[in-house]
C-alpha cells in the first residue's frame, strides 16, 4: 500500500525550532513528507534559531515581513500556500505546526476537501484548532526539551497540562461509553479498537501525554476496567457494566442529601453519578432522557422544567416513618 504524502507547514512565530525533531518523527509515522515549509520573519532574533534546523531537515523557508503593525502576514502566506498545494492534488494530507487558533478555518476547509489534517502545537493551543484537526499532538509534552521561563526555571507543567489534556475521570467515562455502545455484549473490547475509537472523540488523546508508552499500562489507571491478556490480544472489560437500578437510586438519594436543600441540577447529578460509576448510562435502562429516568424513581421528583431534581417529600416521609417504627420495635425488644 502506497504511503500517504503530507505537506508540513510550520508557523515560526508560534513554534520553536527545538520541536522540529518531534514534529518530523511524529509526521513520518503517517506517511512521506513531500513539502517542508517554514513561515515567518526569520530576521527576528527569536526566529534565528531556525537556521540550523532548516539545513539539517531540508526545510524551505518562506520569509514574511510584517508590512503593517498588528497584521500577521505569516498566517496569510501559510493559508495561501496551503490552498495552492491542495489544488495541485499532489498530497493526501497536511500537518499544520502552530499554536495559533487563526488556522482553525484552514484545517476545517482542508478536511472538507478530503485531506487528512494533523495539528501540532504546545499545550497553550486553543481547543477550537485542536478539535478541527483529525489528530493533534502536544509537541511540548512529547519533546525531551524541558520548557523553561526567562530565568531558566521550569514552568508549572501540571497547571498547563490540566487545561490541555483530558482529565482521567472524563476519559474513564468516555472509555466506558465507547465499550458499552460498541463492545462485545456492551462490556468488552479489544484495546486496539478502543484506542482508535478514543481518538475519534478526543483528537488530542495520546497516552504519552500522561507519561505512558503502552496503552495497556495506561488503562490500569481505571478501577472500572479489567484487562484480559491472551496470546495475541488484550481485551478491556467493564467490571460493573450492569449496575442494579436500586443501587443507582440509593446513590442518587445520597447525592441529593449532600446538595443544598436536597436539590440538584439534572446535568450535575448525571455527572456525579458518572463519577461514582463511570459505566453508568441511563440509556442502558431503556431511557432516552435522564430526566425521564429520574421521574420514574419513587424517591425523587423532577420539576416541570426538567432541570432540577429533588428528594420526593412523600417518599422521604414514608422512609422516616419506617425508620422510626423499626427503632421503636428495637427499643421494645431491648426493654
Amino acid at each position: 500500500m502506497e504511503e500517504k504524502k503530507f505537506a508540513l507547514l510550520i508557523d515560526a512565530d508560534n513554534i520553536s525550532s527545538k520541536y522540529i525533531k518531534v514534529i518530523i518523527e511524529e509526521l513520518s509515522k503517517y506517511g512521506t513528507i513531500t513539502y517542508k515549509r517554514l513561515y515567518g520573519d526569520l530576521t527576528k532574533s527569536n526566529n534565528r534559531s531556525w537556521k540550523d534546523a532548516l539545513l539539517s531537515h531540508s526545510i524551505n523557508p518562506v520569509q514574511q515581513y510584517n508590512y503593517t503593525t498588528g497584521k500577521n502576514s505569516t498566517d496569510s502566506a501559510m493559508i495561501i500556500d496551503a490552498m495552492d498545494i491542495l489544488y495541485s492534488g499532489s498530497v493526501d494530507g497536511f500537518c499544520l505546526a502552530t499554536s495559533d487558533s487563526d488556522f482553525t478555518r484552514l484545517a476545517m476547509r482542508l478536511r472538507e476537501s478530503g485531506m487528512t489534517v494533523i495539528g501540532m502545537g504546545e499545550q497553550k493551543t486553543p481547543e477550537p484548532f485542536r478539535v478541527s484537526c483529525e489528530r493533534f499532538f502536544f509537541i511540548d509534552l512529547l519533546s525531551d526539551e524541558e520548557d523553561t521561563d526567562e530565568e531558566g526555571k521550569s514552568k508549572d507543567d501540571d497547571k498547563i497540562t490540566a487545561d490541555a489534556v483530558t482529565p482521567l475521570p472524563a476519559l474513564e467515562s468516555l472509555i466506558s461509553k465507547i465499550i458499552m455502545e460498541n463492545g462485545i455484549n456492551s462490556s468488552a473490547m479489544d484495546i486496539g479498537e478502543l484506542g482508535s475509537r478514543i481518538t475519534k472523540y478526543d483528537t488530542a488523546f495520546d497516552i504519552r501525554n500522561y507519561g505512558y508508552t503502552k496503552f495497556s499500562k495506561f488503562l490500569e489507571n481505571f478501577k472500572n476496567i479489567e484487562l484480559k491478556f491472551t496470546e495475541n490480544t488484550v481485551t478491556a472489560i467493564l467490571k460493573d457494566s450492569e449496575i442494579s437500578l436500586k443501587a443507582i437510586e440509593n446513590d442518587i438519594i445520597k447525592l441529593l442529601k449532600e446538595c443544598e436543600k436536597n436539590s440538584c441540577n439534572t446535568g450535575q447529578l448525571n455527572q456525579k453519578l458518572i463519577a461514582l460509576h463511570p459505566s453508568f448510562s441511563f440509556e442502558n435502562y431503556g431511557y432516552t432522557r435522564f430526566s425521564k429516568f429520574l421521574s420514574d424513581l419513587p424517591s425523587v421528583k423532577v420539576t416541570s422544567l426538567g432541570r432540577v431534581v429533588t428528594l420526593n417529600s412523600e417518599y422521604a416521609n414514608k422512609e422516616a416513618k419506617k425508620s422510626n417504627s423499626a427503632g421503636r420495635k428495637t427499643q421494645k425488644k431491648q426493654s
